[in-house]
């Protein structure tokens, strides 16, 4: 019972997602668009520099509106509409209207572009955009209703409020008095102020959503982390669908060995000579003079593979001589199907030129 009990705490461990995600398993989350981002990012530094470009490109906006509702009350609402000018007329407010606009426009795509891009860098997926039916599931809807993520983000709109709440009364506090006298200030002068007073307080709504949603971020990015971790058993996993089962990759490495070892064993009856130790080494070697330019090892083995090396030689009448220095040396120094080490022909050529007078050649 505590064996089985002790099993399954086991079990129950390595399905803890306690580690770290692999790289492969953040490009995975990756290409499924399943990033760490706020969305509240891009735009608040779109609220903030709009109304930073109102503070700079004053004069470029007000020339603008004063020539499109200067032709407007001069030109336009006295001159006679027909068929023929009608078109004309609304081309002209339209293209006005985008010169006018087209700061803004330029400060919405350059960051919401690049607002996501420092997020997550240049992702392209049409992954989210799937259609998932669990997402159909109201069980599932219902959860995410009330799930920590939702909770939270109910928390963060609360905060956002708030603070824009409290800066509007603050700044319009302060000006109160100023306020209360517009009534008496000629039409630019009110023009003017209200103009000032939206600018201040929309940079000041952006730079304080800007903090937050960097902020947001942070969290954003530990949730990611949080959610892409991974149990000890899903690395596992990962890691035999990526390098292949090791049980199943050492049966092949064993079966090729014993491929190998066989094939080498075929070649034992084609050799002149095999070195021995005379118990722990055997290397099989042969010399044709018309076909080498030095003799090969044929087979090499120690132990086990060696007495068979041997065993097989003596089957096949292959002459054993009895070399400890030399069968060490070509078993350290060569591997099967290379020429013998230079320093080694003395050596080898007495034993080729005893086995040679043996068989009478």
């Amino acid at each position: 019972m505590r064996h089985y009990r002790l099993k399954l705490d086991l079990q129950l461990f390595n399905q803890e997602k306690t580690e770290k995600a692999t790289p492969k398993k953040r490009q995975d989350s990756r290409k499924k668009g399943q990033v760490a981002k706020s969305s509240d990012l891009p735009g608040a530094f779109i609220l903030l520099f709009a109304f930073a470009s109102f503070l700079m490109l004053g004069n470029y906006y007000k020339s603008h509106i004063n020539e499109l509702f200067g032709g407007l009350f001069e030109h336009w609402l006295t001159m006679e509409v027909t068929t023929e000018n009608v078109m004309d007329l609304f081309l002209s407010i339209t293209k006005q209207l985008l010169v006018m606009l087209l700061p803004i426009f330029a400060i919405v795509m350059v960051i919401g572009i690049v607002g996501n891009v420092i997020q997550f860098g240049f992702l392209l997926t049409g992954e989210p955009l799937k259609l998932k039916l669990n997402k159909l599931n109201p069980i599932e809807g219902f959860k995410r209703i009330f799930s920590m993520r939702s909770l939270v983000e109910f928390f963060k709109s609360i905060l956002k409020v708030s603070i824009i709440g409290v800066l509007v009364y603050t700044t319009i506090t302060r000006e109160w008095d100023q306020l209360l006298s517009l009534s008496m200030q000629p039409l630019e002068r009110i023009f003017a102020f209200t103009a000032g007073l939206t600018i201040k307080l929309g940079i000041q709504i952006g730079a304080v959503l800007a903090v937050l949603a960097f902020l947001d971020f942070l969290y954003q990015r530990y949730e990611h982390e949080k959610s892409i971790k991974m149990s000890k058993q899903d690395i596992k996993d990962e890691y035999k669908k990526s390098e292949g089962d090791p049980l199943i990759k050492g049966r092949i490495r064993e079966r090729q060995r014993r491929m190998a070892l066989q094939r080498m064993m075929q070649d034992v009856p084609k050799a002149d000579v095999v070195i021995t130790n005379p118990t722990h080494f055997a290397i099989a070697l042969k010399y044709d003079a018309s076909k080498m330019e030095a003799p090969t090892i044929l087979a090499k083995g120690m132990d086990h593979v060696a007495l068979r090396i041997k065993e097989i030689a003596k089957e096949n009448g292959v002459i054993t001589m009895e070399n400890k220095p030399l069968a060490r040396a070509l078993y350290e120094r060569a591997e099967i199907g290379d020429a013998i080490p230079a320093d080694l022909f003395q050596a080898v050529a007495e034993v080729l030129a005893y086995v040679y007078k043996m068989k009478g050649r």
